[in-house]
């Protein structure tokens, strides 16, 4: 009688102290690894040249090179691409004045001009950012120009410059 006494007072103990606060919890993690369908790599780095003292440009005809930066893409409709033209200089030496930009991105290429033929039509451009829906699998090759002037009319200081066309792949 009195073992069967103490076994229920225990049992009573533990369902007390369950609604009493004592009660344990575990947290326990779920990890994963999610790996892009959407890959940038940069084809050709873009040149500057200098036709005249107050101008940086990309042009060919100038003696530059347009920045070409490929997208591959192994998940159709699944990202957008967004490439944003300089706006700034990331290094340059000091400058007398405020720089004026323009700049452009095209698609210069695909892979599959059946399924990616309207990306350059139907894209979207919002100021120096230009916004392509990656509606199929492939690669993409887009090509950006970039126009640095310098207010004034003055000259661009002697010395390196450096300017960088973000590209990103935003999933949907």
């Amino acid at each position: 009688m009195f073992k069967n006494n103490l076994i229920k007072l225990g049992a009573l103990v533990l369902v007390l102290g369950a609604h009493n606060g004592i009660a344990q919890a575990q947290d326990t993690p779920i990890n994963g690894t999610v790996q892009s369908r959407c890959i940038i790599q940069t084809d050709v780095a873009g040149t500057y040249a200098n036709p005249n003292a107050y101008t940086l440009t990309t042009a060919s005809a100038d003696g530059g090179d347009n920045a070409v930066i490929r997208i591959d893409v192994s998940l159709a409709d699944a990202y957008y691409a967004e490439i944003t033209a300089p706006e700034s200089f990331s290094s340059s030496p000091n400058l007398p004045d405020v720089v004026y930009w323009t700049g452009d991105t095209t698609v210069k290429t695909v892979s599959d001009a059946t399924t990616m033929g309207a990306y350059e039509t139907s894209k979207i451009e919002l100021g120096m950012v230009d916004r392509y829906d990656l509606t199929a699998t492939g690669s993409t090759w887009f090509e950006t120009s970039s126009v640095a002037t310098m207010g004034g009319s003055k000259a661009f200081p002697g010395g390196n410059y450096t300017a960088l066309v973000q590209a990103d792949c935003i999933a949907k």
